[in-house]
């Protein structure tokens, strides 16, 4: 059984990480998130859970306006081809949420690590960063270097690379 908000929050807890919570109605997208999430300050972001044609799996934590060329974002994160969204199944086996809920927290899913998680410079040069908890109906805010040390108490090392097409970085 995958890890709920309730597991997430003690994890965090145990790692002597403090973090906020606001709920909210459930956000699907970019665009409902800006109208329905208030004010909530801090780096929003857009999560791609993507797979290559070896299966290989990747997690991409961008800034929630960036532009990921998904044509070419495989030369970039190192995959063995062409990257495809990973399906709703495959996304609820490994971090155990529902496509709209993708986050760097279903990290705490991944056991053994089996994903590569990349994550843009743009969205770590902000000092806070906002993730749903594991659901939709929720944004957590966490500091950047504590969002860096959950992910590697799970076993995941994180690369952190421009990924943003839309601020002329690596055009191919």
């Amino acid at each position: 059984m995958p890890a709920n908000v309730d597991d997430l929050m003690a994890e965090l807890g145990r790692l002597g990480i403090a973090t906020t919570t606001v709920t909210h109605p459930p956000l699907h997208t970019v665009e409902e998130s800006r109208a329905l999430r208030g004010s909530i300050p801090g780096a929003h972001t857009k999560n791609l859970f993507l797979k290559d044609k070896k299966d290989a799996i990747f997690l991409l934590t961008v800034l929630e306006d960036a532009e990921i060329d998904l044509k070419h974002v495989h030369h970039l994160i190192g995959a063995s081809s062409r990257v495809s969204f990973g399906k709703p199944e495959l996304l609820a086996e490994k971090l155990g949420v529902i496509p709209g809920a993708v986050t760097p927290f279903g990290l705490i899913n991944d056991r053994p690590p089996s994903i590569s998680v990349i994550l843009d410079a743009a969205l770590v040069a902000h000092d806070r960063i906002n993730c749903h908890p594991l659901t939709n109906t929720a944004t957590t805010t966490i500091a950047t270097p504590d969002l860096l040390a959950f992910i590697r108490a799970g076993g995941h090392e994180p690369r952190i690379l421009p990924l943003d097409q839309a601020e002329g970085r690596n055009r191919l």
